[in-house]
């Protein structure tokens, strides 16, 4: 037991600070929890003002204290966690001409260590021990990884605080050392084809991706040249490469629109040239073979997209010729071009499938399978000439499998398939995607896994998972951790509310902005429908959901209390008005297209300030409530859980327990070693079982 452990909750006290938007006058209590200095304690935690790591760390006493009681239960899930990770493992290793790359895993270790080995056989050799670098952090977390043209250099970046400003460095895989550049507050990075040359993308005072410079080796980072940078605070730059290796992309977007700018790989002094203008509510995404680029836009009115072509000599719309046309109801998710073939991986009937494309013949194939429900994914190579692709498998009852296909062939061939040592027989689970009626007329798909010996009777609690936003489908994927909820009579069940793109483009579009409220009444509604099927009963449902998805159970749970009997809201994004209306922060122009903009709208403003989950906290019963924050989340900041939790402790007219949980070396992501996560979702299974009156044991 934790000593001196407080019998009742911290008390935020209330500073009223008001603001006026559109001639409406709102009072916030606690907008004393969000630091004045966030910026530089994204960089340095430490200066976090006293008062306010004060009431965080009341805040994390009262909860251990509260779950105390539990920490044998805790204990066991983390075991049971655990011995479902195969310690010593490793990738299937991936070829790039004379050396084939993987990562492995050691036993009893946190973090990653990147290998390589001779393509022909041979001694493996370290490329990055990432649990060397991460000895004695309390957070460390790799970023990008990449090896040079030639072989010879190892780029990678790093973020040791959890706010996402991560260094870049290069290690010279001949010696064995770094080189002395180390670039700072970085994101995304790319190699030319020289070697010697590297691209990145730098973070500014706001934690915007916001200008891409060019490093030689050898050179002062404050020597390096300013290659782009975008003057529109609503849109994020990205580096990618063709699967070519011709071109570097610089991609400049925001959740709507999107324009791209090349840059010869070959050539270390290129300068961008746009590839088409940026147009309103017009995405495109591009590869390269030969003289031809194969864009994947959405142009012309393809709400799923289509794949059309042009010549690398003239790029801009009017000399997109269709390749493959756009199909209603059939969402093209992403394209890939090789040598002789084009992969796409698409999703129809909200169903994932990939089709290969003989670019020769025209000819075309679907890589099929049997199961019910199902998630699939592509795992890019580094190869651009081969017949050869990988692609991974998963079901809910099925771990992933990863399979190498030939294109030629059609050859299938087994590669790796997950393996959980403490055991798994899939025969032991059921695995259902049902259909639920919303209240427009709409349906909504929930995936189901629970034991064969599960009675539905109406008795079994049920975790119901969502998310809904940003056009992010949920895979009905394998999840190693839900067993230990499903093993324990819960109803697994993910909720693909709209928000995502589970049944095509427009699927996004009826969830978000002015139909934001459909997210949270599909949630809803998937929670009615498992009631009325029997597979769980009201005040039975545990609600989860994290960042968004957070913001998706907390408007649920102010809008139908009583249907839950506790939420877990991870980082969650839940004082949406306020956050939409601070455009200093990271994310707030970017999201506008996504949520409105409250500043300039007094549509969106009162839209937003409909469900925004701090906004309508009423005085009415809650269920139990266990929110998780980061201090350094630059994403979902550590206030907006804060300062919900202490609103709602202030305004409900129940008992029942609010936890506010903050990690305070960590941000949106939580713990960064693979073995200090599982203590995080043990912890949260502990609190489903508690609040759905399973044993504690």
């Amino acid at each position: 037991m934790i000593a001196d452990a407080p019998k009742q909750p911290p008390l935020a006290p209330k500073h009223p600070v008001q603001d006026v938007h559109h001639d409406i006058t709102r009072t916030d209590d606690y907008a004393w929890l969000r630091a004045d200095n966030w910026q530089e304690v994204m960089r340095d935690p430490s200066v976090l003002a006293p008062e306010i790591r004060t009431y965080l760390e009341n805040e994390n006493t009262y909860a251990d204290s509260v779950l105390a009681k539990t920490d044998p239960l805790r204990d066991t899930l983390f075991e049971e966690l655990k011995a479902r990770i195969k310690q010593d493992d490793s990738t299937v290793p991936s070829r790039d001409g004379a050396w084939t790359y993987a990562v492995e895993f050691k036993q009893g270790k946190q973090y990653p260590v990147l290998v390589r080995a001779p393509a022909g056989g041979g001694e493996t050799s370290t490329l990055l021990d990432v649990n060397a670098l991460a000895e004695e952090k309390a957070y460390f977390q790799l970023g990008g990884a990449q090896h040079s043209t030639d072989h010879k250099l190892f780029a990678y970046s790093a973020d040791d605080a959890g706010s996402e400003y991560y260094s870049l460095r290069i290690k010279d895989l001949e010696t064995g050392q770094d080189l002395s550049d180390v670039l700072k507050e970085t994101a995304s990075f790319e190699w030319a084809n020289d070697a010697q040359t590297l691209y990145y993308v730098w973070l500014d005072d706001n934690h915007r991706p916001a200008k891409v410079f060019r490093h030689r080796l050898g050179t002062d980072q404050s020597d390096d040249e300013l290659i782009y940078e975008e003057k529109d605070p609503g849109f994020f730059v990205g580096l990618s490469k063709t699967q070519s290796g011709a071109y570097i992309t610089i991609d400049c977007h925001d959740h709507e629109t999107s324009e791209i700018y090349l840059l010869d790989a070959d050539d270390a002094d290129a300068r961008p040239v746009c590839f088409a203008p940026r147009k309103t509510l017009e995405e495109y995404s591009l590869e390269h073979r030969g003289d031809r680029f194969y864009i994947l836009t959405n142009n012309g009115g393809a709400e799923d997209f289509k794949i059309a072509t042009c010549t690398t000599a003239a790029t801009g719309r009017d000399n997109w010729q269709d390749l493959k046309p756009h199909q209603h109801g059939c969402l093209i998710l992403s394209l890939t071009v090789y040598s002789g073939h084009m992969v796409r991986l698409e999703r129809s009937q909200g169903l994932p499938r990939i089709i290969v494309t003989d670019l020769k013949s025209g000819d075309e194939h679907e890589i099929s399978f049997d199961e019910e429900a199902y998630s699939l994914g592509l795992s890019g190579g580094y190869e651009f000439d081969t017949t050869e692709i990988r692609f991974t498998y998963s079901s809910m009852t099925t771990p992933t499998r990863v399979f190498d296909y030939d294109m030629v062939s059609r050859a299938r061939t087994l590669r790796k398939e997950t393996e959980i040592p403490s055991g798994h027989d899939p025969e032991h689970y059921v695995t259902r995607r049902i259909m639920a009626p919303a209240d427009d007329g709409e349906t909504i798909p929930i995936s189901l896994l629970y034991h064969k010996d599960t009675p539905i009777d109406a008795s079994a609690p049920c975790l119901l998972y969502g998310y809904g936003s940003y056009g992010m489908a949920m895979p009905a994927s394998f999840s190693a951790n839900a067993l230990s909820l499903v093993n324990r009579g819960f109803v697994y069940a993910i909720a693909h509310v709209r928000g995502g793109k589970e049944k095509g483009y427009r699927w996004y579009k009826d969830g978000r902005k002015d139909k934001k409220i459909n997210t949270f009444k599909d949630f809803l509604a998937a929670g009615r429908h498992l009631v009325d099927e029997k597979f769980t009963a009201r005040r039975q449902i545990v609600a989860h959901g994290g960042s968004a998805g957070g913001m998706l159970v907390g408007a649920a749970v102010n809008m139908d209390p009583d249907m839950f009997c506790g939420v877990i809201a991870e980082v969650p994004f839940v004082d949406v008005l306020t956050t939409m209306l601070d455009d200093t922060l990271p994310l707030t122009p970017p999201e506008w297209p996504e949520w409105g903009n409250p500043i300039a709208s007094a549509d969106d403003y009162a839209t937003i300030a409909s469900y925004s989950p701090y906004d309508n906290v009423a005085a009415k019963a809650y269920p139990p409530i266990l929110a998780v924050a980061g201090l350094t989340d630059p994403r979902v900041t550590y206030w907006e859980p804060a300062k919900w939790v202490a609103k709602l402790r202030a305004t409900k007219s129940d008992d029942n327990m609010i936890l506010l949980k903050t990690n305070m070396d960590a941000g949106h992501g939580g713990a960064s070693g693979r073995f200090e996560r599982l203590h995080e979702i043990a912890r949260n299974w502990t609190f489903a079982l508690m609040v759905s009156g399973k044993p504690l044991e």
